[in-house]
């Protein structure tokens, strides 16, 4: 009996020939692995434990695949030059397909709303995809590996993204966990910023730079800033949105004192980190952000307030000379006189060289035969050595005349309709601040996207899906608002 009482510890499973060779062999194999595979292997080894518990939960709780990839949204370009032979990008794509896969299975046990996913913004994605898949058949298409990983940004994460609001994520709830996810990866996205013009880079960012960033980031002997994102354009670009939306949200009334300071904080580091940008092209989304919100507010007293505003960055960036001295305001102020500025100058070159190519080939050159995936899959083509510069050029340039008359009716189709909605469905002035901020950073996108490559890139292209879903889910948000305030009355009519 005294056996039965003693003690055991897991150092005496050892003791045992049979856990002894077991342990052995399974130190020896990972150490192999590790000395074949180096420091990814190992990183892959230790990470395990935490993927498997990470696949658990997501099956369990499928909207934590949503969180993970807003998070991931903002960092895995920045953590890709840290981390090298990782391909980063695709943990977007993965957790997509896990969480479809998750709301798949657990359609068994419970029922899924499917049906919530059937709108017309889910079937201009489906359209737009679709017109993507046609892209492979294009027999001018030279590579289907750059197809792949170009028309992710493209039109797969809006096929992914927006049907996945409807029916996982629909809730104000939901929007509120979005909008301070967004609003807290832009703040730490500027304070990155900071770090790198008053700090300066690290060594892995300078790396990044020697291999042939520099000849666009490092302007007259100063930095652009990008922060962890992929380039100084996305950065600018993003932060100008994020200012938008967050100024925007921060003057509404209907917001906790804790939320407006953090709404505050978002916007003005987000208009400062578009300044350290150096993106010119960026300027766009905060001018006409702000110009549309004056639109949809329909107040007289904003509009007039709004116009002398606008009035006066235009006549300070295009008509003075104040704190030309700062490198920041100096590079700005180009913005304000394209015309003169040399770049504009070659924008204009390459796209009239583009024009002459494109006439004969209304269905382009392929998704990914143009720009960084161009000049990786296929360096020596026309299209991978003609700069596109803006994202409507580089889509016109893949897939055609055609594919851009799609593109642009999809997403004016949006924006009208937001619009329509903003102004004449939607009442309550909570959900109608909310829509109005969306829309105005929406819109300012869709502008600097003429200038820039921004609008399908990492993070702005999943902000804007997700816009596009919240936007046309104001109404529903509105009746669920309403319907919440009934039933809290009806509960306390009868003393519950």
């Amino acid at each position: 009996m005294a056996g039965v009482f003693d003690k055991q510890y897991g150092s005496d499973l050892l003791k045992n020939p049979i856990y002894l060779t077991a342990l052995v062999v399974v130190v020896l194999g990972l150490g192999y692995l590790i000395a074949q595979g180096g420091m990814v292997s190992g990183i892959g080894i230790l990470a395990m434990p935490f993927l498997i518990t990470y696949l658990y939960f997501i099956f369990m709780i499928p909207r934590i695949g949503i969180v993970t990839i807003y998070i991931l949204n903002f960092v895995a370009i920045g953590l890709a030059r840290y981390v090298k032979g990782v391909p980063l990008g695709l943990s977007i794509d993965g957790n997509f397909i896990l969480i479809y896969a998750a709301l798949f299975f657990s359609n068994f046990f419970k029922k899924v709303p499917w049906k919530n996913a059937k709108n017309d913004l889910v079937l201009l994605a489906v359209i737009w995809y679709g017109y993507a898949l046609f892209q492979l058949v294009n027999p001018e298409a030279v590579s289907r590996v750059a197809w792949f990983y170009a028309m992710r940004g493209v039109s797969l994460y809006m096929l992914f993204c927006v049907p996945l609001i409807f029916i996982l994520f629909n809730t104000k709830q939901d929007l509120e966990q979005f909008l301070k996810i967004w609003a807290i990866m832009s703040i730490l996205g500027t304070m990155k910023g900071i770090m790198q013009k008053f700090m300066g880079v690290d060594a892995w960012e300078q790396a990044w730079l020697d291999a042939g960033s520099a000849s666009t980031h490092i302007l007259f002997g100063k930095l652009r800033v990008f922060s962890f994102y992929s380039d100084a354009g996305q950065f600018g670009a993003a932060q100008g949105q994020a200012g938008v939306v967050f100024l925007i949200l921060a003057l509404g009334e209907k917001h906790s004192k804790k939320i407006k300071a953090l709404y505050f904080t978002a916007a003005i580091l987000g208009l400062y980190g578009l300044m350290i940008s150096g993106t010119r092209g960026a300027m766009a989304v905060p001018v006409m952000g702000f110009a549309i919100y004056i639109v949809l507010k329909k107040n007289i007293k904003v509009m007039i307030l709004g116009g002398l505003l606008g009035l006066s960055v235009i006549v300070f960036f295009k008509y003075t000379t104040i704190l030309q001295s700062n490198y920041s305001v100096a590079r700005m102020r180009t913005a304000f006189n394209p015309t003169e500025d040399a770049s504009y100058q070659v924008r204009r070159a390459n796209q009239q060289k583009l024009a002459g190519y494109m006439a004969s080939r209304p269905f382009g050159g392929g998704i990914g035969s143009a720009g960084n995936w161009g000049l990786r899959f296929t360096p020596n083509s026309f299209l991978a050595n003609t700069p596109t510069d803006s994202w409507y050029v580089m889509i016109w340039a893949e897939q055609g005349v055609i594919g851009l008359v799609l593109h642009l009716f999809i997403l004016f189709y949006i924006l009208l309709k937001s619009i329509y909605l903003i102004m004449f469905k939607i009442k309550d002035d909570e959900i109608h601040g909310i829509m109005c901020a969306l829309t105005s950073g929406y819109f300012g996108i869709m502008v600097a996207s003429y200038g820039n490559g921004v609008l399908g890139q990492m993070p702005t292209g999943i902000i804007i899906y997700t816009s596009m879903a919240f936007l046309f889910l104001g109404p529903k948000l509105e009746q669920d608002k309403i319907n919440a305030a009934n039933n809290k009355k009806e509960m306390e009519a009868i003393g519950v």
